[in-house]
């Protein structure tokens, strides 16, 4: 009965607030999937680049300042999804590898880079910008997410990126031949799938005001379900960014729901993967269908 409650469960304003911060990285996350799923590819290292991006932008932060921990931190993202993108289509490996590689690389140097040891964020005006602050009264993490959504969705369904994209998911025979350039779509969308992990990892450190090597560590199942149950087709041909907003907020409120209900951690791990798990299988049954 508390979950539900209006005053002091999950329908009070606070809480449903806090849902909206709390899924802000995985809604900016999940609109780069977004692309990257619609075009028959996978991108496993998200979860690792978060990290990664999250120590290096507060390491350059705190030795250099406010730019160079902003650039340090989306150049990582890039960096990332470029050199998935180029093995990815000059090597030809399936993307599957090339990031599921990528994933432990970065972990490991986010490890590496300060001894498991926490990097604090100290900068008044980073922290603002990307997570404590607010403008007009509304966070800036909720902002952030709104202008992904509302870009992602203008490129994806009104310009000729989003068409190409959808195009060669669907059939990549058939979008070569017809003049699309598949490999600089592929390489496309993996560098904006590193840019939007490298900008959730700058949300994280705003907001916690500090980076550690765990951030993100349990991300991309999340970011891939919410995109799934959104209602963009694993196998490519098909997706949408809006439904991946919708997505990333219905796991939030299951999440938030859990521990209004008093479980455990590890009773809501065990719950939450179950209903992921039958999510997705329900989301994909339908699709085959």
């Amino acid at each position: 009965m508390s979950i539900v409650l209006h005053g002091d469960g999950f329908l009070a304003r606070q809480n449903l607030i806090n849902i909206l911060l709390q899924t802000a990285p995985i809604t900016v996350m999940a609109v780069g999937t977004v692309f990257v799923l619609s075009l028959g590819e996978i991108d496993l290292s998200i979860g690792a680049v978060v990290a990664l991006s999250a120590i290096i932008a507060a390491v350059e932060l705190r030795d250099h300042g406010l730019v160079a921990g902003i650039v340090a931190g989306l150049a990582t993202g890039l960096v990332v999804g470029l050199v998935n993108g180029l093995m990815v289509t000059k090597l030809r490996l399936p993307s599957f590898l090339v990031t599921l590689g990528m994933m432990g690389l970065c972990a490991g140097l986010s490890q590496r880079i300060t001894q498991l040891q926490a990097v604090p964020s100290t900068d008044v005006a980073f922290n603002g910008l990307f997570g404590s602050g607010s403008l007009a009264g509304i966070s800036t993490l909720i902002l952030w997410s709104a202008v992904f959504v509302l870009l992602g969705h203008f490129v994806y369904r009104h310009t000729r990126v989003g068409a190409h994209v959808l195009a060669a998911g669907d059939n990549v025979r058939a979008a070569r031949v017809s003049g699309i350039k598949v490999d600089r779509i592929k390489i496309g969308v993996l560098v904006v799938s590193g840019l939007s992990a490298a900008v959730a990892g700058l949300l994280y450190t705003g907001r916690l005001h500090g980076a550690t090597y765990t951030l993100g560590s349990s991300d991309l199942l999340t970011v891939i379900a919410a995109v799934v149950i959104g209602g963009t087709r694993l196998f490519g041909g098909r997706g949408t960014v809006v439904g991946a907003l919708i997505g990333s907020l219905i796991l939030g409120m299951l999440n938030n729901g859990l521990i209004l209900a008093g479980l455990s951690d590890s009773e809501q791990q065990v719950a939450r993967g179950l209903i992921i798990l039958v999510a997705v299988a329900l989301t994909l049954r339908e699709d085959k269908s």
